[in-house]
């Protein structure tokens, strides 16, 4: 029934304030011509002129916006407001029907200007974005409109300014501000791709140390950026699209708003008729009986409910998008905040989502340097993850020391690798590999130990005499205990891990991290059965992934979360909220932030249905008049927005 009409193409002669200066005018004529007409003896005729004016500049808009409803062929709160001015200097309440227009447009123009707030902070993410970019041409770099940019075009980022295209760092070292993106407020450092050439076949091979994002802010070093995305499809463009999109998704505490008012409006046009009767059951003429009906009508024009959830709604997205995470409309909005259960993908969600180096065990070795600098030295020849995470997280400890020459290196598929050392045989791998040497049932043991820990164990033997054990695991997020820590706190009952991984690996991981439930060894159509076995159970149930193999299991559930979607376009479209940096402990602040625009809404219904309720019977009875019912009616409304825009300023506390 009450819109909020958008002024932002046509500010008229003030800018984007005009509305509120008119109705200052509108307010300041009605004044003077009231008190003039109060405490002089002047003619009627000249008091009138000044009421006309405050009608003209109050009515001014409302009079624009009713014209414009009822081409659409509908007949808004702005008609209707229209035509209770127009009843009351009909009925010779010059004054009266000035304060409604002053009143109306007053709080039309404050509440356009609360809500223009809510939003500017979401298309102040357009911004962002610089018009040209340095595009390398010939070995000079030429500006150039970035919708001319295409893949594979270098282009260099002055220090301290915006970067113009989603692209890898292939020059340069910076510091990286983010937070337009993914949230992030320190900046992040970047350094380029080792290999200037390398062609990528999916944005997941992309390392994120030398990813940038359009956008986002350089640092006080002048990099160069290979283009990875044309201008259209970049990261910042998608999200603005989206953001956009989620405005118009109604939430269903508005769809059920609206199918009240499709009801309720009818029901409002038939009293105010059925009033304009009154005369002939109570003792009063028709003139009164008509002024009763127009006050009635402003009293129950649901301009407050009907602002009350998208306001909210918009302020709550607003808020989020700042903060890094996308939520796509009212409903996933509402839904989250509703949440008692929430699944989670293990790898790459839950843990690191790479193997770390986290056991070295001596046996036999003389000491620490010598066992490692000869297992490094081995796995420096094998391309396969794990023996890149020894190499990476062995080096670490070995601060530098001098590695032995390897000769006649061989991968053993399915149990590890062997090779030589000054014709001395080193063999790193699984007990199958050490079956000939005989592992002592002690080692074996310990080995084993290690297994129903989770972790991918190798033993190590150098002339077969076994000389330590390696340990590596897919370790939990650092943030992953104290992000579910925190999820119970918000009232999340139930957390859930689905992983592919062995049931071992999800217990172990579930024990250290505090999972309620861990299910191991699922395929993703597992996963699909088993969030919608837990969506009967819990009646709603989000799902956390990185939207690529966990996409049919979101698409299952309540909600569905992606993590880490700056990076992934599958995530950024299979999400109905999208946390975009890779941090889990945003989290419990959507669902925090949720909860709170939840608890506005509720409050937002009843204030605007309370003030309805009260002022409705209070102007049929005559117990209120039109000054009383527009001054209620619109402050409830202004109230209403107010509260909403609290959501703007929402900050999660542990």
């Amino acid at each position: 029934m009450c819109q909020n009409h958008n002024h932002d193409q046509d500010h008229g002669l003030f800018g984007e304030k005009t509305e509120l200066i008119f109705a200052i005018l509108s307010g300041v004529f009605l004044i003077t011509g009231f008190l003039l007409n109060e405490f002089t003896g002047l003619q009627f005729t000249v008091i009138l002129i000044l009421y006309l004016i405050a009608y003209f500049f109050g009515g001014f808009y409302t009079t624009k916006e009713a014209i414009q409803e009822i081409f659409k062929g509908r007949f808004e709160i702005d008609f209707l407001m229209l035509f209770a001015a127009v009843g009351a200097a009909f009925l010779g309440k010059w004054a009266e029907g000035a304060l409604l227009l002053f009143l109306f447009s007053l709080g039309h123009s404050l509440e356009h200007l609360a809500m223009g707030k809510a939003r500017k902070s979401i298309e102040a993410l357009t911004g962002m974005s610089p018009k040209t970019a340095f595009k390398k041409v010939n070995g000079d770099f030429v500006e150039t409109p970035i919708e001319e940019l295409q893949v594979h075009d270098i282009i260099r980022v002055r220090p301290n300014s915006s970067i113009a295209a989603d692209g890898v760092l292939i020059k340069g070292r910076s510091s990286i501000n983010q937070a337009p993106i993914t949230g992030e407020s320190i900046p992040v450092d970047k350094i380029p791709i080792e290999n200037t050439e390398t062609e990528y076949d999916s944005e997941k091979e992309v390392p994120e140390k030398s990813r940038v994002f359009a956008g986002t802010i350089n640092g006080d070093n002048a990099i160069e950026i290979k283009v990875l995305k044309k201008s259209a499809d970049s990261t910042l463009n998608r999200l603005i699209a989206m953001v956009q999109e989620a405005q118009e998704k109604k939430s269903p505490t508005q769809l059920l708003t609206d199918k009240f008012e499709r009801y309720y409006v009818p029901a409002v046009i038939l009293l105010v008729i059925l009033l304009n009767f009154a005369f002939l059951v109570v003792d009063e003429n028709w003139s009164d009986s008509f002024y009763r009906s127009m006050a009635a009508l402003v009293a129950a024009s649901p301009c407050a409910l009907a602002i009350s959830t998208p306001s909210a709604v918009l302020s709550g997205i607003a808020r989020a998008a700042k903060k890094g995470v996308l939520i796509k409309g009212g409903k996933p909005l509402e839904d989250l905040g509703t949440l008692r259960a929430i699944a989670f993908d293990k790898t790459g969600t839950l843990t690191e989502g790479k193997p770390k180096l986290t056991d070295v065990i001596l046996l036999e070795a003389s000491s620490q340097s010598e066992f490692l600098s000869r297992v490094i030295a081995l796995e420096h020849t094998s391309n396969h993850p794990l023996a890149k995470a020894i190499v990476r997280d062995g080096n670490e400890k070995l601060e530098g020391a001098q590695l032995p020459e390897i000769t006649n290196s061989e991968a053993v598929q399915g149990k590890g690798i062997q090779g030589s050392i000054d014709n001395d045989t080193i063999s790193i791998g699984n007990l199958e590999l050490h079956e000939d040497a005989g592992v002592p049932e002690k080692i074996k043991e310990q080995v084993i130990n290690l297994e129903k820990e989770g972790k991918t164990v190798m033993l190590v033997s150098y002339n077969n005499a076994f000389q330590g054990i390696i340990g590596l695991m897919d370790t939990p997020r650092l943030a992953a205990k104290e992000t579910l820590s925190n999820l119970k706190k918000v009232g999340i009952r139930k957390m859930i891990m689905l992983t592919g991984d062995n049931q071992q690996v999800a217990n172990a991981v579930a024990t250290e991290i505090g999972i309620t439930n861990a299910y191991g060894s699922l395929l993703p159509e597992e996963k699909v059965e088993k969030i919608k076995e837990l969506k009967v159970a819990e009646s709603k149930i989000a799902m956390v992934g990185d939207g690529v193999n966990d996409a049919p299991a979101m698409a299952n559930s309540t909600v569905g979360i992606a993590m880490g979607a700056a990076g992934s376009d599958v995530a950024l479209e299979t999400a109905d909220v999208a946390l975009m940096a890779d941090k889990l402990e945003i989290l419990p602040f959507a669902i925090g932030l949720s909860r709170k625009a939840k608890n506005i809404i509720k409050q937002n219904l009843w204030i605007s249905l309370g003030v309805v309720g009260l002022l409705l019977p209070a102007t049929i009875f005559g117990w209120a008049n039109i000054g009383i019912a527009v001054a209620f009616h619109e402050g409830s409304t202004l109230i209403v927005v107010m509260n909403a825009l609290r959501l703007l300023g929402y900050n999660y506390k542990n």
